[in-house]
């Protein structure tokens, strides 16, 4: 019987899988070096997290969870979000302890039921960074900054990109901004679209979000939350605009972005890459100040972000934007069999032990098929062993570009790969 892969998923091959190694790398350097501890929380969450967290209204809870009932007749999911995940460890591991602010970050695997599209799985992954126990609009700076630096180490551009920002403001003056605006959408609710109808009972901030022409439209003459802020959250994002001004950094507000969460309050963002086009948005978070007192924790501000990794390797695979390092060997040895196939393994152990990527002929069927492995794992430099070799005690080291050769010892043929290797990673 054949299977194949469930829709939805993929599988990452070696050649991609080196791509991940290095993204995750250099996204965990720049995370660390402001000062964010990595967090790993399990796969499997209580259901009632994120029906309590994200909303019993949107489309993650509604349609999206892989939800089950486990043995123990307990409600559990695949994770399908990680900023929850990351509250409820805060709250359960009494994290709130430690000296505020808590920055800490995640590089998970999720998952959803929606349809598959280009860069978009049921099963993902997501860089996170989410920052416990600060109300400074700084905070967000600093957010918006690190996502700003760990896309410049990832190649992209960082003079073009920018930042989309909006406030939704908070639970005293968001409600009564909620009402305004449905009792507008209400009286034009026959041009909507099928989805946005239903949200105007259930979520009437997504309406501002669609991206139907004809819900659009409807928004355009729509009023902002602007007018209905309260005095604290019309001074922090004041200071946040103020402060984007003052480190330079790229924004514009946009008054039609809202989150599809319901976690979030006062502001919220998406970072922008224009050349992307319509879908130009490459990562988005926000503020999510009331996440940790609704899941049974000490009043805590918070906010943080998330960036999709599988279509943030797709551009980065597209667009050429980094140098991977290849999966081919650095050296193939060659053999004939018998005493010179263990003399090879013995070689390959003494190259392996100085990291240099080593593989074998484990078939020993001579030279010739020998170096023809070698030329199709595109290795650069072979190492031939024969009975005269063996006897001499001297290999031969050749060079797969040039076709040149010389015999040397075991130690001048380290110090050759060693030194060779020292000039390539130049």
């Amino acid at each position: 019987m054949k299977f194949s892969k469930a829709p939805g998923t993929k599988d990452i091959l070696p050649e991609e899988a080196v791509i991940w190694e290095e993204v995750e790398k250099r996204i965990k350097e720049v995370a660390r070096a402001y000062f964010y501890g990595e967090i790993i929380t399990p796969a499997l969450e209580s259901a009632g997290l994120f029906i309590h967290s994200v909303g019993n209204s949107t489309d993650i809870v509604t349609k999206e969870m892989y939800a089950f009932t486990d043995k123990g007749g307990r409600e559990i999911t695949l994770k399908p979000e990680g900023t929850a995940s990351v509250a409820r460890a805060y709250i359960e591991n009494n994290l709130n302890l430690k000296p505020k602010p808590v920055k800490l970050f995640y590089i998970d695997c999720f998952h959803r039921y929606e349809r598959p599209q280009k860069g978009r799985l049921r099963e993902f992954h997501q860089f996170g960074a989410e920052v416990f126990g600060s109300l400074s609009p700084l905070i967000e700076i600093e957010l918006i900054e690190l996502s700003f630096e760990i896309l410049k180490r990832l190649g992209f551009d960082d003079k073009v990109l920018s930042v989309d920002i909006n406030t939704i403001g908070c639970r005293n003056c968001n409600p009564k901004y909620k009402e305004v605006l449905k009792e507008y959408i209400y009286n034009h609710r026959e041009k909507l679209c099928k989805d946005c109808i239903n949200r105007i009972d259930k979520n009437v901030l997504r309406i501002l979000d669609c991206k139907d022409e004809g819900c659009i439209n409807i928004t355009e003459g729509a009023p902002t939350i602007f007018d209905y802020l309260c005095e604290d959250c019309k001074t922090h994002f004041q200071e946040l605009i103020e402060n984007l001004i003052k480190f330079n950094i790229n924004f514009k507000l946009n008054h039609r972005l809202v989150r599809g969460l319901d976690y979030y309050n006062r502001t919220v963002f998406e970072v922008i890459f224009p050349s992307l086009g319509a879908q130009n948005a490459i990562l988005g978070g926000g503020r999510y100040d009331y996440l940790v007192s609704d899941l049974g924790g000490p009043d805590t501000p918070a906010c943080g972000f998330a960036l999709g990794l599988e279509r943030l390797i797709m551009l980065i695979t597209e667009n050429n934007l980094l140098k991977i390092p290849q999966v081919n060997p650095f050296v193939y040895i060659v053999n004939t069999g018998e005493d010179t196939l263990l003399e090879s393994f013995k070689l390959a152990k003494i190259l392996r032990d100085e990291n240099i990527i080593t593989d074998l002929d484990l078939d020993g069927k001579g030279i010739k098929r020998g170096l023809s492995n070698a030329e199709k794992r595109k290795a650069m430099k072979a190492i031939i062993i024969g009975e005269d070799e063996l006897k001499s005690n001297k290999f031969i080291l050749r060079d797969m570009a040039s076709h040149t050769q010389e015999r040397y010892t075991i130690a001048e043929i380290l110090e050759i790969l060693k030194s060779k290797l020292k000039v390539k990673d130049l």
